[in-house]
C-alpha cells in the first residue's frame, strides 16, 4: 500500500483529493493537514510515502513546509508531489530546489492525480507536459552559467553525460533508449548511476542540474 498525507487549506479539497485516492486499492490515505506545519508534524507523525502538497497555505507555506521535510535527514523523507492551481514557473523552480518529486496543476484529470502519485511513490519524478516544456525552455533562454562546472560532473562516463543531456531535454528512458540504440533497461541504470553520483533524489533534480551547472545550455 502507498500512504499518502494530503496537504491543503481548503477542506473541500483535501476531502475531494481523499475520496479519489481512497478508492484506489494500492492507496491508504493516512491522514491531512490545513497548512504546512500541520504537514509536516503529520508526515513525522505518519510516516506516508508520498505528501500531496498545496502551495499557497497558511502559517507555513508549501515550498517552506517541503524543505523542512526533506531537509530533515533524522527522519523517513516522503516523497512530495506539489499540487497548486496556480501556473507559474516560480513555483516549479522553487519546488524542484526544495526536493519535490513532481509537481501537478489541480486541474489535471483525476486519473493524472492517481498515476502520479504511483509514479511518485516509486522513487521516479513527475512534472505536467507543460511544466516540463517551460522548465526547459526557462532554464535554455538564461545566460550560460560563468562558474565551473560542478566536479562531480566529472565522474560521469561519457555515455552518463549524453544521456544527463537527454534527460535535461525531457527525454522519456524509451525515447533515450531509442537515441540512443540501447536496451530501455540499459538508460535505466544510466540514469541510476546519474543519481548516485550526483546525489540527486530523481530526474527532476537531474534537469535542474544539468542546466544549472552549465552541461545544457540555449541552442545545444
Amino acid at each position: 500500500m502507498i500512504r499518502v498525507l494530503i496537504a491543503d487549506d481548503q477542506a473541500m479539497v483535501r476531502q475531494g483529493f481523499g475520496a479519489l485516492l481512497a478508492a484506489q486499492p494500492d492507496l491508504l490515505v493516512v491522514g491531512d493537514a490545513a497548512n504546512g506545519a500541520e504537514a509536516v508534524a503529520a508526515a513525522r507523525r505518519l510516516d506516508p510515502d508520498v505528501v500531496l502538497m498545496d502551495v499557497r497555505m497558511p502559517v507555513l507555506d508549501g515550498l517552506a513546509a517541503t524543505r523542512q521535510l526533506l531537509g530533515d535527514r533524522a527522519a523517513t523523507r516522503p516523497r512530495v508531489l506539489i499540487l497548486t492551481t496556480f501556473d507559474l514557473d516560480d513555483y516549479v523552480f522553487e519546488a524542484l530546489r526544495a526536493g519535490a518529486s513532481g509537481f501537478l496543476l489541480k486541474d489535471a484529470p483525476a486519473a493524472d492525480l492517481v498515476h502520479a502519485v504511483r509514479v511518485v511513490a516509486a522513487g521516479d519524478a513527475l512534472l505536467a507536459p507543460a511544466v516540463t516544456r517551460r522548465l526547459i525552455a526557462e532554464f535554455a533562454a538564461r545566460p550560460a552559467p560563468d562558474r565551473p562546472r560542478p566536479t562531480s560532473l566529472a565522474a560521469l562516463t561519457a555515455r552518463e553525460t549524453e544521456v544527463l543531456r537527454l534527460i535535461a531535454r525531457g527525454r522519456s528512458n524509451a525515447e533515450i533508449a531509442a537515441d540512443l540504440v540501447v536496451a530501455e533497461q540499459t538508460v535505466k541504470t544510466h540514469v541510476g548511476r546519474i543519481l548516485a553520483k550526483l546525489g540527486l533524489r530523481d530526474r527532476a533534480q537531474a534537469v535542474v542540474a544539468a542546466y544549472e551547472s552549465g552541461l545544457v545550455a540555449a541552442g545545444e
